[in-house]
């Protein structure tokens, strides 16, 4: 492996409504870097890049790619080396096609999801400190993915055999099937989860919040502002990874969830944790469940060549239920 992807960076959705989006997301706390009449960049208060959120006025929602970032850009071509001789096709996005961006490879990934590489943002004040401008959640930074693929073991032995990433947790039933997967690159529980259900689908993108009471006042603002309808699952504390927990829907149905208090993973000694998949406690540690929206509902993904809609495969474990994923 002669790449370095370091963490997860950006997602790109597609939205029908700018100005419903902008009054949703700012009501949490993002901060808005710039917009233009089809595009609004937000970021989280200590993030440098220009934006970890690009939300593009289209016809219909969808996920047009999660991406990230990679140490230098070098590793960009390493990894178009490395997906061609795979026999995958790879796509280019020049520097300068993008707003804030450097170069850019895109694949379809070995589940389907549209996967985006990135070296070079543009750079931005950091508004850790400016706590004159905290309101709402007050979200610190981007902080994982969660897809909803057809085999989880597939992508499990993929992202960590091929692509260097370690699982720091995950879900087994009989015959030790993996169910679901929380992989990193950087030294926390996950820059992304593999839950296993009809996909690929993108079932959220999670935020790291400073403290759990951050969570709490979110909650109270979306409530004041007429978000409660938004507001799907949580609060509450995840088994799986220990962290405090905000489930959110935004007015295109996008799935945002609003993190903090899971832990280290940087120690090569690190052995990953494992969850029966019939242990209750793996979903929510205080024991209440999850609504069916969580497990059914999911936003569809884009063919990174065509832009069209990828079609779902079902998953190859069945289960009433898909199992939990954070």
């Amino acid at each position: 492996m002669n790449f370095d992807i370091i963490r997860c960076g950006r997602v790109i959705l597609h939205v029908t409504d700018l100005e419903k989006s902008r009054a949703f997301y700012d009501a949490l706390g993002f901060i808005e870097t710039e917009s233009d009449k089809e595009n609004i960049f937000f970021r989280g208060l200590e993030e440098h890049n220009h934006h970890s959120i690009w939300l593009k006025k289209k016809n219909e929602a969808n996920a047009e790619a999660i991406g990230y970032k990679v140490r230098a850009e070098e590793d960009l071509d390493h990894l178009e080396v490395f997906y061609k001789k795979q026999g995958m096709k790879v796509k280019w996005l020049e520097k300068g096609t993008q707003r804030a961006l450097g170069r850019a490879l895109r694949v379809q990934d070995v589940s389907g999801m549209p996967i985006e590489y990135y070296a070079e943002m543009e750079t931005v004040d950091r508004m850790l400190q400016r706590y004159d401008v905290y309101k709402g959640a007050k979200v610190q930074r981007i902080d994982h993915f969660n897809c909803m693929v057809s085999d989880v073991e597939k992508a499990y032995n993929y992202y960590i055999d091929e692509l260097g990433f370690a699982c720091s947790e995950y879900t087994a039933g009989e015959e030790e099937r993996i169910w679901a997967a929380w992989l990193h690159r950087k030294p926390s529980v996950h820059d992304v989860a593999f839950m296993n259900g009809p996909g690929p689908r993108l079932h959220h993108v999670g935020f790291w919040l400073k403290d759990p009471m951050s969570l709490i006042d979110g909650c109270d603002v979306l409530a004041s502002m007429g978000y409660g309808p938004s507001i799907e699952r949580g609060p509450g504390r995840h088994g799986l990874s220990n962290a405090f927990f905000l489930y959110l829907r935004d007015p295109d149905g996008h799935r945002i969830e609003l993190y903090n208090g899971d832990y280290l993973t940087s120690d090569p000694d690190f052995k990953p944790i494992r969850w029966d998949l019939n242990d209750p406690m793996r979903q929510t540690f205080w024991g209440h469940e999850a609504p069916d929206s969580w497990f059914d509902e999911a936003s569809r993904v884009l063919d990174v060549h065509s832009g069209r809609k990828i079609e779902l495969t079902e998953p190859t474990l069945k289960k009433r239920k898909p199992t939990f994923v954070i």
